[in-house]
């Protein structure tokens, strides 16, 4: 089924030479200033980790990594669908101290993705990981983080349209801040999306946090591994996007678990079988820094600031032929 949305007299902004042009002044511009706002170091990072290592990201758990024998080491490769675990052991192998971070490009294939406006099969992100005090562990110091990466993000939007007028995506920096909890009690009759929306709508700029565990209604907001993200220390960063008339995410992140959280997430979520992957035993041994990580979608970003209507307009991947048709008649040009 084609889930592709055309919004009503839609044409691109840019053409195909500026596009190109205006990509890389977001990634570069971003880059810079989101390193300094969290004071981060790029790092390199994987396309692939072993199947045994247990650092693949399980994002909502039924996602099929793609996989591949590789026979020189006599162990399975799979291609990453984020680095959220190997960033903290990078961490802890590359000796960063206490205040400092890095972030790195993270090229991914996600083969169950339901492709339309927003997602696609590759996945880019800027993934990033900083290591956190003890007493740093709580939702005032992850709402100063957010507000950081909201100002990073508003500051890159705003020197791309001094750049190209034509543009006229304006973001807010203020960031509204609600938990899932209090969003479902706001909205009891709406979908986890629906809510996003009606949310999004009304303030712009929002970060839902506590993503992960069960609500009242007995439903979580949305799915969450139960290994990288505290499920009371995380959330989603969305932005409104006015072409497409929704709530677009363009990050999720959180605070690291703990030993503790850690304990408590496995046996909630039923997947006591992954103490066993050296990962986890090092987690529950305490023998990892604490941290806060998370990543930032970079074709994502760029659509919302070039006001594109389909995530193909900003990135190369392949698509079923009945969204080819109808973005090829709506003159929506995909890569």
């Amino acid at each position: 089924m084609n889930r592709v949305v055309i919004p009503q007299g839609y044409r691109p902004s840019l053409d195909a030479y500026d596009t190109q042009r205006a990509i890389a002044t977001i990634k570069q511009t971003f880059q810079e200033e989101f390193a300094s706002a969290l004071n981060l170091k790029r790092v390199s990072a994987p396309l692939f980790v072993t199947g045994s290592s247990g650092l693949n990201d399980n994002l909502n758990g039924y996602e099929r990594p793609v996989s591949f024998d590789v026979p020189a080491i006599g162990d399975d490769a799979q291609v990453v669908h984020s680095l959220a675990k190997w960033k903290r052991l990078a961490l802890a192998r590359y000796h960063f101290s206490v205040g400092n971070g890095l972030y790195t490009d993270m090229n991914a294939i996600r083969r169950d993705e339901e492709l339309d406006n927003v997602h696609s099969i590759y996945v880019d992100q800027w993934d990033w990981e900083k290591i956190i005090l003890k007493e740093n562990r709580n939702l005032d110091y992850l709402k100063l983080i957010v507000e950081a990466i909201v100002g990073a993000i508003c500051k890159t939007c705003d020197r791309l349209r001094v750049r190209y007028p034509q543009l006229r995506t304006v973001l807010s920096p203020d960031v509204a801040f609600i938990t899932s909890q209090e969003l479902e009690d706001l909205y009891p009759a709406l979908s986890s999306s629906e809510r996003e929306n009606a949310y999004l709508k009304e303030h712009k700029t929002a970060f839902i946090a506590q993503i992960g565990g069960k609500l009242r209604s007995g439903k979580p907001h949305d799915g969450r591994a139960p290994d990288y993200d505290d499920w009371q220390l995380n959330g989603d960063l969305f932005f409104w996007d006015e072409v497409l008339g929704r709530a677009l995410e363009i990050s999720s992140m959180g605070i690291r678990v703990d030993a503790e959280s850690l304990d408590r997430q496995l046996t909630l979520s039923g997947c006591d079988d992954r103490r066993a992957f050296p990962f986890h035993q090092m987690l529950l041994r305490g023998e990892l820094p604490l941290t806060i990580g998370g990543g930032i979608g970079q074709s994502r970003l760029c659509m919302l600031m070039m006001g594109c209507a389909h995530i193909g307009e900003v990135q190369s991947s392949v698509w079923d032929e009945e969204t080819i048709r109808a973005c090829e008649k709506a003159g929506i040009p995909l890569l």
